[in-house]
């Protein structure tokens, strides 16, 4: 799926000027970069939370789905918060299962750690089926136990599906395992995108290689 270019500002200063992008479907795409750099902008854009300068849609006749950096909890069990995203109790049962927190399922999701109310939300975004599924930041409040499973289960989403990932995240580790596809902002530019060995392992912008350098890479 394409992408339409766009312009973001904020307070008369531009926050993000991108191309036009190509967003493969059954791929994950990374989205990585300095603070700063209009990751979680670009994902509100993309989603349509926020809309573009011109306020074109950024994306058309494409099913999206948007998992923001600050999951919310609605004010009831941690199993209804899941199912208000689709209602099949078995498939809510059997994403709970794989992420440890099926023993949470009756208990209000207000009382939930932050890591599990991130368990709990993505076990919520992934009770339904899109075209483009986009995860901000999803496992950043996860610990390495949880973080692996969910990663298993966002690649296992994307195979059976066939949807599109857009994975906003700051963990570069994150970024090897996961992604297809990279794309790298700084500024609010797009500076390097391609193969993601290619970018996380041989870069050809200079900009990107201090960063990754940076970041222990």
């Amino acid at each position: 799926m394409k992408t339409t270019a766009f312009t973001k500002t904020y307070n008369k200063r531009v926050v993000l000027d991108l191309p036009e992008l190509m967003l493969p479907e059954g791929k994950i795409t990374a989205v990585i970069g300095p603070n700063g750099s209009g990751k979680s902008t670009f994902a509100k854009v993309l989603s349509g939370i926020e809309a573009a300068d011109d306020r074109r849609a950024i994306l058309t006749g494409v099913s999206v789905g948007y998992l923001p950096q600050k999951s919310f909890p609605f004010r009831m069990s941690t199993e209804k918060n899941i199912l208000q995203n689709g209602n099949d109790p078995a498939r809510a049962a059997e994403l709970m299962k794989a992420l440890s927190i099926e023993a949470l399922a009756g208990q209000s999701a207000k009382k939930l750690s932050g890591g599990e109310t991130a368990r709990m939300a993505l076990c919520r975004i992934l009770m339904r089926r899109y075209e483009l599924l986009i995860l901000d930041e999803p496992t950043a409040a996860m610990d390495m136990e949880s973080t692996i499973a969910a990663e298993s289960l966002i690649r296992q989403y994307c195979v059976e599906t066939g949807c599109g990932v857009l994975l906003i995240t700051h963990s570069i580790s994150q970024a090897r395992r996961l992604a297809d596809r990279v794309l790298v902002l700084r500024g609010g530019e797009l500076i390097e995108q391609g193969d993601a060995d290619r970018v996380l392992n041989a870069p050809q912008q200079e900009q990107t290689r201090r960063f990754l350098e940076f970041y222990g890479v």
